[in-house]
């Protein structure tokens, strides 16, 4: 059994296509096809199962998965110990733009003090998607608010973050009479709920709502006078917007969990962060 094997049966169980773990790795969808063959011929068992829509991991399959994230991290910490100015150990860590916007980049940096031969990698997404990286063993861990899934994941670091209410120096309403509404385009931002949330408590029924995909649009359209919205109090307090908006503080905190895959086996880089969180 080739290292390669495995790097290809892996692609190919995330991917769950032959085709797309084919467009990843930059091969033809024979080869790829070949090597799964030949994979099987050797370990004597069916490790796929091919559909319509792509294919499924057999209890065979989804063994030797497991064995081969295992085997192709401790490849790759192998190689990062025996010649570290050639290969890098890293760690890879989601978070949405909500919440990576000031207290991960601060974890990173004081992590980073102590440990400057690990690289460190952070990938932005919505929560669903990056809750898929992480199944799929693309990202190592990943900071996020409200539910999860408890049966796949577990939390090993949580902090809290106060939540503001910001507004235009100069708040005007829009013709209805009623403010504007700026969202995160994600349904399950924190920030988004609390904000629609807000609304109802304070009856107000007609806002005219405005979605955006990034926190910065959402902070440039609040100091343009266009909408209201809610964002992490650290954001504005570390940005300087203070005195270029208006903010009130919420009563509620928001409660941030960093989550890994349950079962898996944690590289080296993985459980320095996590004992680097610990000891705040």
């Amino acid at each position: 059994m080739e290292s390669q094997d495995l790097r290809i049966f892996k692609c190919v169980a995330e991917e769950k296509s032959l085709s797309k773990a084919a467009e990843v790795l930059g091969y033809v969808q024979p080869h790829i096809s070949q090597r799964i063959k030949n994979l099987e011929e050797e370990l004597g068992t069916k490790l796929l199962i091919r559909t319509n829509r792509g294919v499924t991991l057999t209890n065979e399959g989804e063994a030797l998965f497991n064995y081969a994230q295992r085997i192709l991290l401790l490849m790759e910490e192998a190689k990062a110990e025996v010649n570290p100015n050639k290969f890098r150990k890293s760690l890879i860590i989601g978070a949405s733009q909500t919440v990576s916007a000031t207290k991960v980049p601060f974890l990173f940096s004081s992590f980073l003090k102590e440990h400057r031969d690990i690289e460190v990698k952070i990938k932005t997404d919505r929560k669903q998607v990056l809750q898929e990286m992480l199944s799929y063993g693309e990202i190592d861990g990943l900071f996020l608010s409200g539910t999860y899934n408890e049966a796949q994941f577990e939390t090993v670091y949580h902090y809290a973050e106060k939540m503001v209410l910001i507004l235009p120096l100069s708040a005007e309403k829009a013709e209805t009479g009623q403010p504007t509404l700026l969202i995160n385009s994600d349904v399950t931002c924190i920030y988004r709920n609390r904000l629609l949330e807000f609304s109802k408590e304070h009856h107000i029924h007609k806002a005219n709502i405005m979605e955006f995909d990034s926190l910065e649009a959402i902070l440039q359209g609040v100091r343009d006078g266009l909408g209201m919205s809610v964002v992490p109090a650290s954001v504005v307090k570390s940005r300087g917007d203070i005195k270029s908006i208006q903010y009130q503080e919420l009563s509620e905190d928001v409660h941030i969990d960093f989550v890994v895959k349950k079962g898996k086996e944690r590289s080296q880089s993985l459980k320095k962060f996590i004992h680097f969180l610990e000891s705040l």
